[in-house]
């Protein structure tokens, strides 16, 4: 194994490494002359013990160490070393020193590892000089301390690592003597002079962060992008995580690791955003922190023009939920291949920089042959693993280089895990920092001093979105890194085409070798049911409408977010998104649908019934037919057929009624189902379902009606006789008026009376004659009949 033979280089300097443990012993030697010259009652030797002991039981003092500087010190150097000590027991402790004590070198990365189960403080301690002392301390109240020491005084003999111990010595009341009632303890690492080698480490700056935006968009042209919450806003502003990461990010020569999703929803920010009330779909509020989005996003920009950026799938998709839980369901991996492409398109379009897709990071590193398979199936050829999971089982004395070819063409990148989970925790607490940071540095030389000739790339891939606590530990780390002199920074592709050593493992772990504890967080094989079942919805929603992006994108997306590794360990929350997710999607689809119909009546043998489409949408759709079918088509008819179908376009916010002939053969109810089809024949929607009431012709009406016909026909012939008649009268008395005339003429040519009578001056009294001579003719169309 690596770890087998755990060993330190030797230094560089062999004579100056002799004048050192010289000084050392030289200085030590009144020392030891005065332990010899002690008495020995039991209180005499209870003061020089040889493990951490306390008056009122296991650490009686708690001592928190702050602050180191410099973290990587060299000669000339003075160590300052900052901290407090608190009594946690129940009584007074007096007579309290805090000092330094150095121990030997230590002999292996594994030590470094098992340094805190040491019991022991044996080592060296720094003098008198180098002390601050508390005439008391009282319990629960905390004492700061700050002792300078420089660095020949602390015995620093060969290049390696070293085991710092700052120690509280005082005595209670129950043991009035000196003891050793608090420790803590660190490393130091010394490397003076740069080794001839020095390792080549790539450090992953990861820009990752939850999901944050939904599938919802406004109706507007824009279609303003609705998101869960507000708290990316609060991410991005000063003293955020995501800023934190990117102001000190930029100041490192780090391998730039983002989530496309980030940027997408950054860029949505700066141009206005809606955000949920209490989770809500139905009640939203404007967002309000356009400018801090745009800050951001430009200040990315401008840091990583010059920087390699890694692009991983957009949204960051599960690789290990999919190959234990989601490849088993059909079209789950076309999401990760949809993901893979849009990734490089995003980056590009805002940060205008190309990334590298290549690149596959499952969660932890951790893999097996399934993980690799998804991970490659979208096109990446290299995996970023871990060393807990692709671990070493040759004769290796030293770590190798992380890049390992592990068949098909792949590369595992395999990151080194005692560097890389060094920053998890509770980073807040300004001891926990401190301590991080140094075991970082002690396990980075060690590494280093394994092999001194043997140059070696290492990556250092950290969780993937560490708090603001967190990255400032490693921004710390990272500059003492860069400031020392047995490491250079590399890219991660410069890591991944580094010659692998022919001794490393490129066996990949059984499935069964899958640690149970991240198995536990996967998503759940229903989860990528949904998701797929969410997607043929989609399919059948889009192909109706008339513009197809509106919905295609923003159901994308949020469909490659519900697949994000970071649900991890958020069942509940997973569950909420996906739901929300498909629910939209179904109250859209809703948007378009047949309007119930209530009971149709049919009073003859052909008639036409109208089916009205509702769009409820703000965009036309088409590429619909609507069916109409009679389940009794020997009762009733549509058109000549049992169905008929017709082509339906609505513009948004619209209905229309479509029209369809029926024909009844017989009396009584028929039902009749009227259902939208899409053009490849797939249901849209549900069907509804009416009866048509037919009420035919009966022998009684008919006869009815005949009889009515025949009084028609009998009135219109009495009316012609009648004409007729009278038309005949008006020529005979014609005929007798022109026989009077000619009798009139042949008479003596005297006036009768009536003549004379005629020019005779006209009384009063005699009758005035008609205005107008009587008209016998039927009267014409229009005109009025006088009788």
């Amino acid at each position: 194994m690596a770890e087998a033979a755990d060993f330190q280089g030797t230094s560089p300097s062999p004579a100056r490494r002799w004048l050192r443990r010289t000084g050392a012993l030289l200085a030590g030697a009144p020392l030891l002359a005065g332990a010899l010259q002690l008495p020995t009652s039991p209180s005499v030797n209870a003061a020089v013990p040889t493990t951490v002991a306390e008056a009122t039981g296991p650490s009686t003092v708690d001592v928190s160490l702050d602050s180191l500087s410099p973290r990587v010190p060299s000669d000339g150097d003075t160590l300052t070393v900052s901290g407090r000590v608190v009594n946690k027991g129940k009584q007074t402790v007096t007579d309290a020193s805090v000092g330094l004590r150095v121990g030997p070198t230590m002999n292996g990365r594994s030590a470094i590892d098992n340094a805190d189960d040491n019991n022991e403080y044996a080592g060296t301690q720094a003098g008198d000089k180098y002390e601050e002392k508390f005439s008391k301390l009282t319990p629960g109240v905390a004492q700061t301390f700050s002792i300078s020491v420089p660095v020949d005084k602390l015995a620093l003999s060969s290049d390696g690592v070293y085991q710092l111990g700052v120690t509280l010595a005082g005595q209670t009341a129950a043991t009035p003597y000196e003891r050793i009632l608090g420790i803590e303890r660190t490393f130091l690492p010394w490397q003076p002079d740069a080794p001839d080698t020095k390792s080549r480490t790539t450090f992953l700056w990861p820009l990752i962060s939850t999901s944050h935006m939904t599938a919802e968009t406004g109706s507007n042209e824009q279609q303003t992008p609705v998101f869960k919450d507000d708290g990316l806003a609060a991410e991005l502003s000063p003293g955020g995580r995501l800023q934190q990461l990117l102001s000190l990010g930029k100041n490192l020569d780090v391998t730039w690791v983002i989530d496309p999703d980030l940027l997408a929803s950054v860029d949505a920010m700066t141009r206005g955003y809606r955000v949920q009330v209490n989770g809500s779909s139905t009640t939203t509020t404007a967002g309000t922190h356009q400018a801090v989005a745009k800050q951001w996003l430009a200040e990315l920009e401008k840091t990583v023009a010059d920087k390699e950026v890694v692009a991983l799938p957009f949204a960051d998709p599960d690789l290990a939920s999919l190959a234990h839980k989601g490849k088993p369901v059909t079209g789950s991996l076309s999401h990760l291949k949809d993901a893979t492409t849009v990734a490089a398109t995003t980056v590009q379009s805002i940060l205008h920089v190309t990334p590298s897709t290549d690149y596959a990071w499952p969660a932890n590193g951790a893999i097996d042959p399934s993980i690799v398979k998804v991970a490659t199936s979208a096109g990446a050829d290299t995996v970023i693993s871990r060393s807990d999971s692709l671990k070493e089982t040759g004769t290796l004395p030293y770590t190798p280089s992380a890049a390992r070819p592990i068949g098909g063409g792949t590369t595992a990148v395999v990151a080194d895990a005692r560097l890389s989970t060094v920053f998890q925790g509770d980073m807040t607490v300004a001891g926990n920092s401190t301590l991080a940071v140094q075991r970082f540095l002690a396990q980075s030389l060690m590494l280093t001093l394994q092999a001194p000739d043997r140059q070696r790339s290492v990556v250092v891939a950290p969780q993937r979105m560490p708090t603001g606590s967190q990255a400032q530990t490693m921004a710390q780390a990272l500059t003492a890194l860069q400031s020392g002199n047995w490491s250079q920074s590399a890219g991660l592709a410069a890591a991944a085409k580094a010659k692998p050593d022919p001794g490393a493992t490129t066996r990949v772990p059984s499935a069964s070798s899958y640690p149970p504890s991240l198995r536990k967080q996967e998503l759940p094989q229903p989860a990528f049911v949904q998701i797929e079942r969410t997607q043929g919805e989609l399919d059948s929603f889009q192909v109706i409408l008339a513009d197809k992006s509106r919905v295609a994108t923003p159901f994308g997306r949020a469909m490659d977010r519900a697949m994000s590794t970071s649900w991890r360990g958020l069942t509940t929350e997973a569950t909420v998104y996906r739901d929300g997710v498909e629910q939209y999607l179904i109250g859209l689809t809703e948007g378009v649908g047949l309007i119930e119909k209530s009971e149709a009546k049919l009073s003859g043998r052909s008639a036409t019934i109208p089916v009205t489409v509702q769009n409820n949408l703000v965009q036309g759709v088409d590429h619909l037919v609507l069916r109409l079918t009679s389940t009794q088509p020997s009762r009733l008819s549509i058109g000549e057929e049992a169905f008929d179908e017709q082509p339906v376009a609505v513009s948004g916010g619209h209905s229309q009624s479509v029209k369809f002939t029926t024909n009844a053969h017989a009396n009584g109810r028929s039902a009749v189902v009227a259902q939208l089809f899409t053009e490849d024949g797939e249901a849209y929607g549900p069907a509804i379902t009416f009866d048509v009431r037919v009420t035919e012709i009966t022998p009684t009406v008919m006869l009815v009606i005949a009889g009515g016909v025949l009084l028609l026909v009998l009135a219109g012939f009495r009316m012609y006789t009648q004409r007729k008649r009278a038309a005949s009268r008006h020529a005979e008395q014609e005929s007798e008026n022109v026989h009077a005339d000619d009798e009139a003429e042949d008479a003596p040519d005297e006036p009768s009376g009536a003549e004379s009578r005629a020019d005779d001056p006209e009384h009063p009294s005699d009758p005035s004659p008609d205005t107008a001579p009587e008209v016998t003719d039927p009267s014409g169309t229009g005109e009025r009949v006088d009788r």
